[in-house]
């Protein structure tokens, strides 16, 4: 009995010189990337939810992975390049199962979410903010047994929050019999949104974060799916969505600057993904692209009805050959080939107009 309990005691003191290490083991260039927010960055999660905001099904993934992960393109998202460029693992699903290195991070992204809890909760469950809030407590609870208190403090120091939220929420107000904007002014609406994420970044910031990298919201009216919400539009964008995204982006610059002068040690890149996906849907030959008004794949007018590989109630669909000549892979989100651009963009962008104040490489390294 006395040598049992020798080997225990042993064991344990072994194990604790272990996570002790560890703690003091990551390297000084490692790299974690904790990621928030909707379809934008969700790499899968949505694969282990009751919802049908899925992307699990052919056609999306056939170009780059070769089969449907979850993810909402033909193929990687802006999230999965930024990983290559940082020379990181891909960021799994939090809810994928199986065995994480959290050391590296986690992504919680689900698609169909806003930053407003009510948004597509009765059509499509996904993952609210707060949920992806606790299961990064339920990860840093984790890295706390691997790395030890210091270790943990450490690492979330230096890990990369990205965030991607908000888009969601400005296309309510255009859904048929939508009643928003008789209850709140637009500007009211917009500070609703940006008040929930400004949240977010502060619980985060309370928990150790200090380096954030944000995504604002891109020209909705340009989006197939919303481009059929107006009759009549000949193909042109949707002002009235457009203006609504350019409310947003304007609010969340301001609410940047301020978080900045608040909290300290408070550091960020705010990507314009606004101008960035302009510049390809009006220079569409200069990216490499030669449609921009028709998704790759879905039905109806421009594709803009989310019908790709025959879900969502309607099983008839059409898919183009080559999507890397297109902008829009479904109606809503985009092809791989623009996904890449706009990573490389976000990771190494030298106008603080497209990247700024700092690019992520640069965030990374401060």
């Amino acid at each position: 009995m006395a040598i049992l309990r020798f080997h225990i005691v042993l064991f344990f003191l072994f194990t604790s010189f272990l996570s002790l290490i560890s703690s003091h083991c990551l390297p000084k260039n490692h790299v974690t990337f904790f990621l928030f927010g909707d379809s934008i960055f969700d790499p899968g999660n949505n694969n282990y939810i009751n919802t049908t905001a899925q992307a699990n099904y052919k056609p999306y993934g056939e170009t780059y992975i070769k089969f449907p992960s979850g993810r909402f393109s033909d193929g990687l998202l802006i999230p999965d390049y930024i990983a290559e460029y940082a020379k990181t693992p891909y960021v799994l699903p939090y809810l994928q199962p199986g065995v994480h290195d959290f050391t590296y991070g986690a992504n919680f992204a689900s698609s169909g979410v806003g930053a407003l809890f009510e948004t597509h909760r009765e059509i499509l469950n996904p993952i609210d903010l707060k949920t992806q809030l606790s299961y990064f407590e339920d990860v840093e609870k984790q890295l706390r047994q691997k790395l030890g208190d210091e270790g943990t403090k450490s690492l979330l120091s230096r890990a990369i929050y990205l965030i991607s939220i908000g888009r969601n929420d400005y296309l309510v107000p255009f859904y048929p019999n939508s009643t928003i904007f008789q209850t709140y002014s637009k500007e009211e609406y917009v500070g609703m949104v940006i008040g929930n994420l400004t949240e977010l970044i502060k619980e985060l910031y309370e928990k150790g974060g200090r380096k954030f990298g944000f995504v604002n919201i891109e020209p909705l009216g340009c989006i197939p799916y919303v481009k059929i919400l107006d009759q009549g539009s000949n193909g042109s964008c949707y002002e009235e969505a457009t203006k609504l995204a350019e409310l947003h982006n304007k609010a969340l610059s301001l609410a940047l600057q301020e978080l900045e002068s608040q909290l300290e040690g408070f550091k960020y890149t705010h990507f314009n993904f606004y101008s960035s996906l302009s510049e390809r849907i009006n220079n569409p030959s200069k990216y490499g692209f030669n449609e921009v008004k028709m998704a790759c794949c879905g039905s109806g007018e421009y594709r803009g009805i989310l019908s790709c590989g025959g879900r969502g109630g309607v099983t008839d669909y059409q898919v183009c050959e080559y999507p890397n000549e297109y902008v829009f892979f479904d109606a809503y989100h985009l092809t791989g080939k623009v996904n890449q651009q706009l990573a490389e963009l976000m990771w190494n962008a030298t106008d603080p107009n497209v990247s700024g104040p700092y690019n992520l490489k640069t965030l990374i390294n401060l």
